[in-house]
């Protein structure tokens, strides 16, 4: 199975920049994006063959993610069930027969790290949610988590120590996520790449420069190990200032 995920920063800009082109070329399975910025009824995306299922922000032209699957999923929920977190449309869950696939958008601790505390709340509240899940069954767990785990995930690790997407917080929740029985799946099979980064910023073109940060993740429940085959990060995909992740399984 082949699963790809994709922060791409404003679906209808997207759609403009060759978005259509790479999903079609993608071929996946399950495909999913973050950061859609619309609300319903602002596009129209013509995907054959494919289930589409949306969350929206109830604050416009902000967050929301979508899955786009070829299965349709026994089931498909919005949210994590706390209200507080769910009026960003940053979660959607699908239920297959043998794992649960969960999109998210996670939020951005943002500028003086204004959201820090709120961030935390969240990060504690969707791994239970996670862990919740997987007393059915597995998890797979993609989208945008926000965070470059450890040094190695950022081109400046030193400068950034205080930033948001590089905290001391931030990264130990990454930590208790990892701890609690999930896989990132990048780093399971390239522990020691350098140099590897799914977002750069727009500003002192960082991208030509690939001064950036892998903040997109795959993460799987510990008992899917045995089936993965490869991890993915589509560096040379453009359209977003994130690029596309993929998944590898058998």
């Amino acid at each position: 199975m082949k699963f790809v995920s994709w922060n791409v920063n404003g679906i209808r800009a997207c759609v403009q920049k060759g978005f259509l082109d790479f999903f079609t070329e993608a071929d996946a399975d399950i495909f999913c994006i973050q950061e859609s910025k619309m609300q319903e009824g602002q596009l129209e995306l013509d995907l054959p063959g494919y289930h589409q299922y949306w969350n929206y922000a109830v604050k416009k032209g902000y967050s929301g993610t979508a899955v786009f699957t070829k299965k349709e999923p026994l089931s498909v929920t919005y949210g994590i069930g706390i209200e507080e977190h769910d009026q960003e449309g940053r979660v959607i869950t699908c239920e297959f027969e043998d794992f649960y696939f969960v999109t998210v958008y996670t939020p951005n601790s943002q500028n003086e790290l204004a959201r820090l505390d709120y961030r935390m709340r969240w990060e504690d509240d969707f791994r239970m949610y996670l862990k919740k899940l997987e007393e059915k069954k597995p998890v797979i767990v993609t989208g945008d988590m926000n965070v470059a785990h450890k040094e190695i995930d950022l081109k400046n690790p030193k400068t950034n120590r205080k930033n948001a997407g590089f905290t001391d917080e931030e990264r130990g929740k990454f930590t208790e996520l990892l701890d609690a029985g999930f896989i990132d799946t990048f780093r399971y099979f390239y522990p020691d790449r350098e140099g590897i980064y799914s977002w750069w910023s727009y500003r002192f073109s960082a991208r030509a420069k690939n001064a950036g940060w892998r903040i997109d993740y795959f993460c799987v429940s510990e008992s899917l190990k045995e089936r993965l085959k490869d991890a993915k990060i589509l560096t040379d995909v453009m359209g977003s200032d994130h690029c596309p992740i993929e998944l590898d399984m058998d």
